[in-house]
């Protein structure tokens, strides 16, 4: 018997109500994370205490914690205090439940006994030329974990970003050293070996390139390396993705600091796509790299047209990137593995993506300056500057005496020194009070 054929409508089922109680886990990491700092000190508060309410303190029943159920039986509110209960949460269960439904159909095959070649998340240089490490099966399903465990991090860190703009350790860290361990152990999770190229490609780019620049386009099939050597390969390829991923991100970062002198991407950013890579590997993490920005325009120009705001929240469109990268690979891959099959010439146009880009901004720069735009960025062109008179006055509000500009009269002791001013008296007044 082969415990992973099972029926579609055993397993779709099953799935969703696993994914719905995840969610509610989920609900728990969103919550708790931002209130600690400390990697260890977020990890330790999902079983620091029980869930209650935060206006009552009054513990959750076990009834009322089902997932989705719950929150629709208490019609959205506290049974104790009555108090709104956020939306947020049964909205958390029923994505992630739908999503564990929805990457299952797309990853798997209908059959695990046909064709392997009928799984939605595959290219021709994938695990299934591994040959007999395991069977499909088995590293399908393992596959499968490991990329529905990084959505579940996507999703924390997505809600935690849109409502804070930070993305705790919580979230990325634990998951990439998990994505690095499992696929070395497992050698056959990647999505697309190491390194692939079109030989005629390269070739080609050969044939007309300068003398200095020919000894770098080298030609290397990666295949048989990963064939002899499956759980190195598997390492290696979870650690380029996650130095590339990274890195982009990082340079996108000097980028900024450089030309704008202010942070262009924040540093949980960097995190973030850093353990995409561990997971997915660099081409495919590449591919998300450059279609997040497609995916976030719209929701930056909506925001400076209704707020004037120019900083958006980046995390939840790298999560949305990496989730269409996975569901639309049969349409965004072959676009993608176009550039990829050039093979060495790729690192050579991320080299000069990134002179553009530090160009681009400067341009941009001088521009504004040209035309007279002020750079907000600049606190000493800026008119709503932190003055020294809203320093004294922020000052002043926050120590209230209620006997300024009046003879000092005695009064109680303890209301000055609550207030802080107990020793600004007593060296100004003397013992008097």
């Amino acid at each position: 018997m082969n415990y992973f054929d099972l029926p579609r409508f055993f397993t779709l089922p099953f799935l969703f109500i696993l994914g719905l109680c995840i969610g509610s886990f989920l609900n728990v990491c969103i919550h708790r994370f931002p209130s600690k700092v400390r990697l260890r000190d977020q990890l330790k508060s999902l079983t620091s205490h029980g869930s209650g309410c935060p206006r009552c303190a009054a513990a959750i029943q076990w009834r009322d914690n089902l997932p989705l159920l719950g929150w629709l039986l208490l019609g959205g509110k506290c049974r104790n205090c009555q108090r709104p209960i956020s939306p947020r949460y049964p909205l958390v269960e029923l994505l992630t439940g739908v999503l564990f439904v929805v990457v299952y159909q797309m990853e798997m095959p209908p059959e695990f006994w046909g064709d392997i070649r009928q799984a939605g998340l595959l290219s021709a240089e994938g695990p299934q030329n591994i040959q007999p490490q395991t069977s499909p099966a088995v590293w399908l399903h393992v596959r499968y974990m490991l990329h529905i465990a990084m959505i579940c991090c996507l999703i924390v860190a997505t809600f935690i970003d849109f409502e804070l703009r930070i993305i705790p350790d919580g979230c990325t860290l634990p998951m990439m050293l998990f994505a690095i361990i499992i696929s070395t152990f497992s050698g056959q999770t990647f999505i697309v070996p190491l390194w692939f190229q079109d030989a005629s490609v390269a070739n080609t780019l050969r044939s007309i390139s300068p003398d200095w620049l020919r000894p770098l386009l080298f030609s290397w099939d990666c295949l048989p390396f990963a064939v002899r050597h499956p759980h190195v390969h598997g390492f290696l390829v979870s650690i380029a993705g996650l130095i590339v991923g990274g890195g982009m991100v990082w340079m996108v970062r000097l980028a900024g600091f450089w030309v704008l002198r202010q942070e262009a991407m924040g540093f949980g950013d960097v995190v973030l796509m850093g353990m995409i890579g561990s997971v997915i590997g660099w081409q495919p993490v590449t591919a998300v790299f450059f279609l997040a920005p497609v995916l976030a325009i719209f929701a930056a120009l909506l925001a400076w047209i209704t707020h004037r705001d120019r900083e958006i929240p980046y995390g939840p469109w790298l999560s949305m990137a990496t989730l269409a990268m996975l569901l639309g690979w049969p349409i965004l891959w072959p676009l993608a593995e176009r550039i990829f099959d050039m093979g060495p010439f790729v690192p050579l146009m991320g080299f000069c993506l990134f002179i553009s880009l530090i160009a681009c901004l400067q341009l941009i720069q001088l521009l504004k300056k040209l035309f007279g735009f002020v750079d907000k960025s600049d606190s000493s062109t800026c008119d709503g500057g932190w003055s020294s008179a809203d320093h004294l006055t922020y000052y002043n509000s926050e120590r209230p005496d209620d006997q300024t500009g009046q003879w000092n009269q005695p009064r109680w002791p303890g209301g000055r020194a609550g207030q802080g001013l107990a020793n600004y008296h007593q060296w100004r007044f003397g013992s008097r009070d």
